[in-house]
């Protein structure tokens, strides 16, 4: 058997464009998995795994929000029925995945791969910035969370959730995405600041497709 920091990530795509529900059950099944893992289970630990997929229009909050949004704000989320609104468990605010995103969940247990928290976070920054410059765009990380082309316009979003040393959720990277939908929301509650895509940063012809 490999060691744990040997094993092979496995990458899962959800082809086409999914409902936020398929990704959040295969995730949490994962999940479910590494936790029974844990002492004192003799379980073997599964393999290092990363989710891709374009979502159907959704507005997600994040833990802190669990709760405190009105059903009136929720109704206008929706859109009449164009998206859907998820309380979700990662970290951040209000944001919004749909279709022309590309979101990616890596499900790994950091305490194998010896990786703090924060050194997660940075690597998920590095990733998306290294993603970018592919495809030149210059993307940095600022004081907010997340990876930006300017201190003001982001490309790319960031939340986790960790339980146990397992981490859940992950980033969103506009890639065509229709930029009208963050226009209705504070996205991750940042006055001021903006969204931008690939195709807005200039790159023409992108799309999700893993």
């Amino acid at each position: 058997m490999a060691s744990p920091l040997r094993q092979k990530l496995l990458h899962i795509h959800l082809p086409g464009i999914v409902p936020y529900a398929t990704a959040s059950r295969l995730q949490e099944s994962l999940v479910s998995r590494f936790l029974a893992s844990k002492p004192p289970s003799n379980a073997p630990t599964p393999p290092p795994h990363i989710i891709t997929a374009e979502f159907q229009p959704v507005y997600t909050c994040g833990r802190r929000e669990i709760g405190t949004v009105a059903p009136e704000q929720q109704a206008f989320l929706r859109a009449n029925g164009r998206a859907h609104f998820v309380e979700a468990m990662r970290g951040g605010q209000t944001t919004f995945h749909g279709p022309g995103q590309l979101v990616a969940y890596p499900i790994i247990d950091l305490r194998t791969h010896k990786l703090t928290p924060r050194t997660y976070v940075c690597l998920l920054e590095k990733s998306l910035i290294a993603t970018c410059a592919r495809y030149n765009i210059s993307a940095m990380t600022t004081e907010n969370t997340g990876v930006w082309t300017t201190p003001d316009d982001k490309i790319a979003a960031i939340g986790v959730h960790m339980r146990r040393n397992i981490t859940s959720h992950g980033v969103g990277l506009n890639v065509e995405t229709d930029l009208w939908w963050f226009e209705r929301i504070v996205a991750c509650g940042l006055e001021g600041k903006r969204t931008t895509s690939f195709k807005r940063e200039g790159v023409e012809g992108m799309t999700v497709g893993v």
